[in-house]
């Protein structure tokens, strides 16, 4: 029986988180639906909008309930800690290449800072509630186990920056592998025809646009920030932690792409960037909770 009433418990606290992201879904969405282009043709993404909506949904639940459990703090600390991390991998980092990208393309500057804005209703309403519903809402949680007191600033950026530059080796392979290999992608950036083999095409874009690595390096270390308090604050093995970050770097943000996007009207574009992102950014997730928790110590025999 009390299997039964803690398995109905946990039903009724998901539902609950569910009903409270779909309000903050909706909530942020209104933000940005007035300054939507709507001029531009959008075809609809591989799989009905109500049946993407529902995976959208349950991989933001399902990310953030492992996010709060399995984190040893506890109270407004988690909630902020959490909130910040998902709002900075969630909504940030995905805008700030939205406007990169697509500035002056179909995004107007009116419609940019709705863009941010969109997150903050379930980055910090959505995420605190959901501390307070699972049961983390108190301040305390396991705190001789913190490994906080070995973080140190020094240690931290002589494992970001590798860490950043191994994200834009590793954006710039998907990039042309998987995404740049798709034709009407290629149309879309406004570089039509054959696609330019590999090296030609990296060295190219290294003189004509070395800001361009500028960028990525910025955005490598911010997720590697995002991570940091999520592999820190773990209180679980480093291959579940390692597991833990790669869902959350690739599955809320990038699911986003099943659904039709005025921003990217082809169906097309935005399934090949979803392929291209998710996958790059699950591998980055495992490489960057690796490095962070410090390399496998091989265990001594006796």
């Amino acid at each position: 029986m009390k299997k039964v009433a803690s398995i109905l418990l946990w039903c009724v606290k998901l539902a609950a988180m569910l009903v409270v992201f779909l309000i903050c879904f909706v909530l942020g969405s209104s933000a940005v639906a007035a300054a939507l282009p709507s001029d531009l043709p959008t075809e609809p993404g591989p799989v009905p909008s109500r049946i993407a909506f529902v995976l959208i949904a349950a991989a933001h639940v399902m990310v953030v309930t492992l996010l709060i459990a399995g984190s040893q703090l506890g109270g407004w600390k988690l909630a902020v800690v959490i909130s910040l991390a998902y709002f900075g991998a969630v909504t940030a980092l995905p805008q700030l290449e939205t406007w990169y990208f697509l500035a002056g393309r179909t995004v107007d500057p009116r419609l940019l800072p709705r863009l941010f804005l969109m997150g903050v209703p379930p980055a910090f309403l959505f995420v605190p509630f959901s501390v307070w519903v699972l049961g983390k809402g108190r301040s305390q949680i396991h705190p001789e186990v913190a490994p906080w007191g070995a973080f140190r600033v020094c240690h931290w950026l002589k494992r970001a920056l590798p860490l950043a530059m191994l994200y834009a080796v590793l954006y710039w392979m998907a990039g042309y592998f998987i995404a740049w290999q798709n034709p009407q992608l290629r149309e879309f950036y406004g570089q039509p025809g054959p696609v330019e083999p590999f090296l030609s095409h990296t060295f190219r874009t290294l003189r004509d646009a070395p800001l361009f690595w500028v960028f990525q390096l910025i955005r490598g270390m911010l997720w590697v920030a995002c991570a940091t308090p999520i592999v820190y604050g773990s209180r679980w093995g480093p291959v579940t932690t390692a597991a833990l970050v790669a869902l959350f770097f690739s599955l809320p943000q990038n699911l986003m792409l099943l659904l039709p996007n005025p921003l990217m009207p082809s169906a097309s574009v935005r399934l090949t960037h979803l392929v291209e992102t998710a996958s790059s950014s699950f591998v980055f997730g495992i490489l960057v909770a690796w490095v962070l928790a410090g390399f496998p110590k091989p265990r001594r025999r006796e």
